[in-house]
């Protein structure tokens, strides 16, 4: 069963409506990808003429250049649903520009906001406006992590999880990014291994953190250490050194299993009673053919199949533990 990669995938979800696809970059290619094989051409609106261009020699699908406020401008229809796919620091932005225009269905990238304060005031306007807002954290809907869930489920439940975010600080801190991304890079990007443990774990109601030493590029810390229990009584711990080696990698546990995540999106499986780790032959032939998960992600935010999305609500309350995380207190 593994790596079954269908290469002919026809499904038909051009009913629903117009999708606003906003954003021309990299993450915007995967999301076009994605919707092309649903049946769906996206209005793409982008910022630069260069990006314009490389999106359109990559998918064949034109971009309305300019930005979003030049493009709300000319008063088009209100669309069904956007997806915002813009870089992190204008994603608050883009995203309650929608919502005040009119649009009541968006998927934004994660992590919503640089910041508690940004993510908050997407969630404000949400509110205010009656609109449903969900972050793409598209590691919830992994091959691997849906057969994990089923094992959990089958063997009674979590009983305890560890996880590590650890970044290479040293690959990162040449990245052309601006000082406020790489301040919020726990968020923006750790967020990814973070925000699955506790997906899988339930929300924290009790942590102690830790924090020590600090970057060059990221003067706030380079070691996060801590543990806590969450709502579901699952006993969790971390870690992360961003200046030793290390790799992201997830440990859940119940009472006969040890299921680890490490690469995230394989799925290796301990036995309790044995010293042999084998690895779970998981159906991943969509995160093979796709960026992995965004294929089951996108569909369940089209189909309204919500259950696995994180809601602005839940991103506004997690990004407090986050905070937390980062600054140790």
């Amino acid at each position: 069963m593994s790596h079954t990669l269908n290469t002919s995938i026809k499904e038909d979800l051009s009913a629903i409506g117009k999708v606003w696809l906003i954003g021309a970059g990299a993450m915007a290619v995967d999301y076009a990808a994605v919707l092309s094989a649903m049946g769906i051409r996206p209005i793409v609106i982008g910022r630069r003429a260069e990006s314009a261009a490389a999106f359109l020699e990559k998918t064949g699908i034109s971009v309305e250049v300019g930005g979003l406020d030049h493009f709300l401008s000319q008063q088009p229809d209100v669309p069904y649903t956007a997806i915002v796919a813009t870089p992190v620091e204008a994603l608050a932005a883009n995203t309650i520009a929608l919502m005040r225009y009119g649009v009541r269905h968006i998927l934004t990238e994660k992590p919503a906001g640089l910041n508690a304060q940004e993510i908050a005031n997407v969630q404000e306007v949400a509110e205010r406006t009656g609109a449903a807002v969900y972050v793409a954290y598209n590691r919830r809907f992994y091959s691997a992590v849906e057969q994990a869930k089923a094992m959990i489920a089958e063997d009674g439940g979590l009983t305890s999880c560890h996880f590590e975010f650890t970044e290479w600080g040293h690959t990162i801190e040449g990245l052309p990014k601006p000082k406020e991304v790489f301040d919020a890079w726990l968020l923006a990007n750790s967020s990814h291994v973070i925000d699955l443990a506790f997906h899988l774990a339930g929300e924290p109601v009790e942590m102690k953190s830790y924090t020590g030493g600090s970057l060059s590029w990221h003067s706030q810390g380079a070691v996060f250490t801590g543990s806590g229990k969450t709502d579901q009584n699952v006993l969790f711990s971390y870690c992360a050194n961003w200046d030793a080696p290390g790799r992201w990698s997830l440990e859940a546990m119940t009472r006969n299993y040890r299921l680890i995540f490490r690469p995230m999106e394989q799925l290796h499986l301990w036995r309790k009673g044995t010293v042999t780790i084998e690895k779970v032959e998981i159906e991943d032939g969509l995160d093979l053919q796709f960026k992995p998960g965004l294929y089951r992600q996108t569909r369940a935010f089209l189909q309204n199949d919500l259950q696995q999305l994180c809601t602005i609500e839940e991103q506004s309350r997690m990004a407090h533990h986050y905070h937390q995380i980062l600054t140790g207190a």
